[in-house]
């Protein structure tokens, strides 16, 4: 069976589901690996491998969601709750531009009583400062159309005009609502989800999509989002990139439930092989070092992955759970070069940097 369905991708076909749903049961590691290491240089047969230099600023993490996976969020009630002020807000941007960084990924919790007008005046901040601005995932999104009483639409063109260059993907779990239902029951629907991430597209927008895995979904349910990822590609072509992640459980309320095994990196390699294969519309895939670990983000690079991801200046949520990997920009050029890629800084749409 597997070797039929190697065959069906060398012809140029697209794997079908149940094609999918073998490889997953029956396929072990070494040929999951090599099947998307084609597919990966079929899209890139020049060996490069590019990252961002940019800053995760979460700008608050005061949040109505509460969802389970999460151990950053602090509600709205409990006091000890922050929101960042202009001044510390100008000094990461100085510190983000003075080591080469091209944008600031900025994404914050549900807050209950910030208006649009907020978010406005901080995108447009921040690019006073003389950066791009990749932020608010579909979440955000969402949230500021529900308290402003303005559409998607118009919510993203307020922020569009304001200065919000791209969107990313986060927010994104599992897109299967009874997923959502179990670990994150007050954020918006998969529907919902991928309707901003479409209105985004239809806009002009650039994106990012991801997938959190390794909790409470099936296989079936994995399938489903990527599924669903692949079809509104097909449509709008708007993603550059998919990142796939592991949950990771320390400090959640997920955790306190029963749901405390980390996915192995021979479970992510896995996964992120079959993302390539599966996800044949997405031309980059990103490897995940910020919860795998420098070594096992090398291996991705063998599995599918043409992408480092970020130097993550700083990273605040995944340091919840208790996960501090660090990389900085002459350790990630190593890193790509030890594993016998070359390493290039781009820009969000993957563009060379200047």
């Amino acid at each position: 069976m597997i070797e039929s369905i190697l065959d069906h991708i060398r012809s140029g076909s697209r794997l079908t589901d149940d094609q999918f749903a073998t490889l997953y049961r029956h396929a072990d590691l070494h040929r999951l690996g090599m099947m998307a290491d084609g597919a990966r240089r079929a899209k890139h047969p020049d060996k490069i491998v590019t990252y961002v230099i940019d800053r995760n600023i979460n700008y608050t993490d005061v949040c109505i969601s509460a969802c389970k996976f999460c151990a950053f969020y602090r509600l709205p009630d409990s006091g000890d709750g922050y929101l960042i002020e202009k001044d510390e807000l100008k000094r990461k941007i100085d510190e983000t531009l003075a080591v080469g960084g091209t944008q600031i990924l900025l994404q914050g919790g549900l807050h209950p009583d910030l208006n649009l007008e907020y978010y406005e005046d901080l995108v447009a901040f921040i690019k006073s400062c003389g950066i791009g601005v990749h932020g608010f995932s579909p979440p955000e999104i969402q949230h500021f159309s529900a308290l402003s009483g303005l559409s998607i639409g118009e919510v993203l063109r307020r922020l569009r005009t304001a200065g919000l260059d791209s969107m990313p993907g986060g927010g994104a779990e599992i897109l299967s609502d009874r997923v959502r239902n179990l670990i994150a029951p007050k954020k918006c629907s998969a529907d919902q989800w991928l309707a901003v991430m479409e209105e985004a597209h239809d806009q002009g927008m650039r994106t990012t999509a991801t997938m959190m895995f390794g909790h409470v979904e099936t296989a079936e349910e994995r399938l489903e989002h990527l599924r669903r990822l692949r079809d509104l590609q097909d449509r709008t072509a708007g993603f550059t990139a998919f990142i796939p992640w592991p949950f990771q459980p320390d400090n959640t309320r997920l955790h306190g439930e029963g749901t405390s095994l980390k996915t192995s990196g021979w479970e992510y390699l896995r996964m992120l092989a079959l993302s390539r294969i599966y996800l044949d519309n997405f031309d980059n895939i990103q490897a995940s070092w910020v919860t795998q670990g420098p070594k096992i983000a090398q291996l991705a690079l063998l599995f599918g992955a043409n992408d480092f991801g970020s130097t993550m200046i700083e990273e605040n949520v995944v340091a919840a759970a208790g996960v501090r990997f660090r990389l900085s920009e002459p350790e990630i050029r190593r890193l790509v070069r030890d594993a016998g890629f070359v390493p290039q800084q781009r820009l969000m749409d993957y563009r060379p940097a200047p």
